[in-house]
């Protein structure tokens, strides 16, 4: 038998996921490639259909038409990105359309395609009756899945969630005592720095000889998340819904939308130019800042320094009295307006109006 026996102390699964093809006709996995398989392309198509609404669609069919193809981007619902805040969803809409991807809405996925032996093009039809002719390749981006099928997770009682992911507890610790999970495996955050993060905790926890390590753990709240579309997107904590949903009433919002200044010299109308949108989401009687949402130029180099102020618990007032560094884009997010009022109605101690100084480190 090629099979082999292991023992170990401790076990970890990270086998990560994969993509998925919707189920249906046959004829879609047939004449159709995966996200992965868009690397192996050995020539740019000159048509081609992207389907799905999340990150990777909208990064994959930003990619094509920025290149040259003829994209279309075929969605179940009305909008791309449903999951992440509406100003980041509307803003990318609208940028998509203006850069000349075509957008099927409401489309309810594919419902088969048809391939034209003698030319090697495809006929995609939707399920709501439209019809995209004379396409070379279809992507399909509608979501990925865990690559667990042929770990026998259910011989040895380990539980999964909804979708076939391992279920974990806060310290990657699955239902079976000493086997552990982590990464795309778990469908908790599915990044790659998310998955480098969960293993170095657990290995500190389960190696380390300083004490301290004892009960480290990764914390899955305030991820700066990055999607590479045109323009990039950056967003870290709450979207406006589910602050409200958390918080209720005690929710202010701060936000702006203006054209970047690189697009100065450049002989485009006024309301031509593609907008950088940004969002400020705060709670609480002293305006926490719960959530940060930016779509722009640049928006993804801004985003870390920002995740590091949320990490610390920033407020509004933090924000305010941070001077601002121009010209860019980012000063927009600590003179969002009523720039300094924040500090007046929470009585901040860290203000733009009375000079605080930076508190002096620990000696």
């Amino acid at each position: 038998s090629s099979q082999r026996r292991y023992r170990a102390k401790h076990i970890l699964i990270a086998t990560g996921g994969a993509p998925t093809i919707p189920s249906g006709d046959s004829s879609i996995k047939k004449h159709s490639i995966t996200s992965d398989d868009f690397f192996e392309l050995q020539s740019l198509p000159k048509k081609v259909v992207v389907v799905g609404a999340g990150y990777i669609a909208v990064e994959l069919a930003g990619i094509l038409q920025a290149l040259g193809s003829d994209t279309s981007l075929v969605l179940r619902k009305e909008k791309a990105l449903r999951n992440f805040d509406e100003i980041l969803s509307e803003a990318l809409d609208v940028e998509m359309q203006r850069q000349g991807i075509s957008i099927f809405r409401n489309t309810m996925g594919v419902s088969r395609i048809k391939y034209n032996k003698s030319n090697g093009l495809k006929k995609i039809i939707l399920n709501n009756g439209k019809v995209i002719k004379d396409v070379d390749v279809v992507i399909m981006a509608a979501g990925r899945s865990p690559l667990v099928d042929s770990l026998g997770l259910q011989d040895v009682g380990i539980q999964q969630k909804d979708g076939g992911y391992i279920d974990v507890n806060e310290y990657s610790e699955t239902s079976v005592d000493r086997v552990y999970a982590v990464g795309d495996v778990c469908g908790n955050v599915e990044l790659t720095p998310m998955a480098i993060a969960a293993g170095r905790r657990l290995a500190d926890r389960l190696f380390s000889a300083n004490p301290d390590h004892a009960h480290a753990k990764v914390s899955y709240e305030n991820v700066p998340t990055v999607v590479f579309s045109h323009p990039p997107i950056g967003t870290i904590g709450l979207t406006e819904n589910e602050a409200i949903e958390k918080y209720g009433e005690s929710v202010k919002v701060y936000s702006s939308k203006f054209s970047n200044m690189w697009y100065g010299p450049f002989q485009i109308e006024a309301s031509e130019k593609p907008k950088t949108c940004m969002k400020l989401v705060c709670a609480g009687k002293n305006e926490q800042v719960v959530g940060l949402h930016v779509i722009g130029i640049a928006a993804d180099e801004l985003l870390q320094g920002f995740g590091v102020a949320m990490k610390m618990g920033a407020t509004k007032a933090d924000f305010d009295s941070t001077i601002a560094i121009h010209p860019t884009a980012a000063e927009e997010l600590v003179t969002l307006f009523p720039w300094g009022l924040s500090s007046q109605e929470t009585g901040a101690k860290v203000s733009p109006l009375n000079g605080n100084e930076t508190p002096e480190p620990d000696q």
